[in-house]
């Protein structure tokens, strides 16, 4: 295996899709609080976009361009080869994405991306995770609100229970947030592909090696009143949870058995119900064409909550993790989820992948394997709350 840490290539991190709305976003952050020396570049389709882009950012001149096109595979194997990092916000990933993830896997380089969509990292893991083994190169999906609080927030409460006895982690998250027509379009793609969705995980779970003496899981739960936070507890159907239990499976610090389950914390009742009967209606809407259709055109990719609205937004994850005669309530906290948010978060891991000093790790990893207490840290600088609320 080899790792691709050398200064062979123009550029230590690109940015692909940076005209679109988190992408926007996240080279603002970029710009604002990048590392001196950072040689970094910004990568889209539209190149008049690209120049008034880089022309709107501090240091903008020290920025490089690159032209690629999600839809031309001769233009994302060149944007591979030019960075040691690609960040990707090029969504719906299972339409765009899977040309950039192979041709990073072939080149060496690493990939990290916002993908929510279970069954293109299932079919990534299959086609492209050897080739990565063999590269060195890591492959990093879910890298904003999806997954890294989830992720970052199981492993940080793990590391505060006891070792080598069972565990169980329960998460609970609140947010007030709007989303964008990406994220619209992304989960209506999922909601349309049941069948697709389920033969993706069976052949994963044919592909991934079986775990040894331990065990990890993440079964969806019921819907319950919570005790432990006050509220009731509805199972989210998002790809949090199974990045948790990748991570359990990958870390021998989560013990020998380990279970988590991931809800939606609501105060009230008739919220809960409604939220529930919203999403079946979306889920059942998006099985026929014309209606989905109609869904994606209310809110189409690249448009997104106004900055006042943003500003307006926040998120809290509380998680409950017990084991070995101890009890711990942690929390990650912040502010807009979707999109202020994320964008730090995906800036952050792509300069984690960068420069920290990380495990040596390869293939399709998710970040508290990849990056962990590095990743913690750089949020924990950058304003997102990590504590520990109490133990018992």
């Amino acid at each position: 295996m080899s790792r691709l840490k050398t200064t062979d290539r123009p550029y230590d991190i690109v940015l692909f899709g940076a005209t679109g709305f988190v992408g926007e976003l996240t080279a603002e952050y970029l710009a604002t609080r990048a590392p001196a020396g950072l040689r970094w570049a910004l990568a889209a389709r539209d190149e008049r976009k690209l120049e008034a882009l880089r022309e709107r950012l501090p240091g903008g001149p020290e920025i490089g361009l690159l032209r690629a096109d999600a839809g031309d595979p001769a233009s994302v194997r060149a944007l591979a080869g030019h960075a040691r990092v690609v960040a990707s916000t090029v969504g719906p990933y299972g339409r765009y994405g899977e040309d950039l993830v192979a041709a990073c896997a072939d080149t060496g380089a690493d990939y990290l991306d916002l993908c929510g969509e279970p069954e293109f990292v299932d079919l990534m893991y299959v086609r492209h995770d050897a080739r990565a083994r063999e590269t060195g190169a890591r492959l990093v999906h879910a890298c904003g609100f999806d997954s890294v609080p989830h992720d970052l927030g199981a492993y940080f409460t793990v590391r505060r229970l006891p070792e080598g006895v069972p565990l169980t982690v329960d998460g609970f998250v609140t947010a007030d947030a709007a989303f964008s027509g990406g994220t619209l379009a992304s989960a209506l793609d999922q909601f349309a592909r049941p069948r697709q969705l389920a033969a993706a995980a069976r052949d994963r779970a044919r592909h991934e090696p079986r775990l040894l003496n331990r065990r990890a899981t993440a079964p969806a739960g019921a819907p319950r009143f919570a005790k432990e936070i006050g509220a009731w507890a509805l199972p989210l159907p998002t790809i949090d949870a199974q990045i948790v239990r990748r991570s359990a499976r990958a870390l021998e610090r989560y013990g020998p058995d380990f279970r988590y389950r991931h809800y939606a914390a609501v105060r009230h009742l008739p919220v809960a119900l409604g939220g529930v009967a919203a999403v079946g209606a979306v889920a059942a809407a998006a099985q026929v064409p014309s209606a989905r259709r109609w869904l994606s055109d209310r809110l189409r990719p690249g448009e997104g909550p106004s900055a006042e609205r943003r500003a307006r937004s926040w998120f809290t994850v509380r998680f409950v993790g017990e084991g070995g005669g101890r009890r711990v309530f942690t929390e990650v906290s912040g502010g807009d989820p979707g999109y202020g948010e994320t964008a730090k978060m995906f800036a952050e891991g792509a300069l984690s992948l960068a420069f920290d000093a990380l495990p040596t790790t390869a293939g399709q990893v998710t970040t508290a394997q990849a990056m962990g207490d590095a990743l913690i840290e750089r949020l924990r600088a950058a304003g997102i709350g990590f504590r520990v609320a109490a133990t018992r």
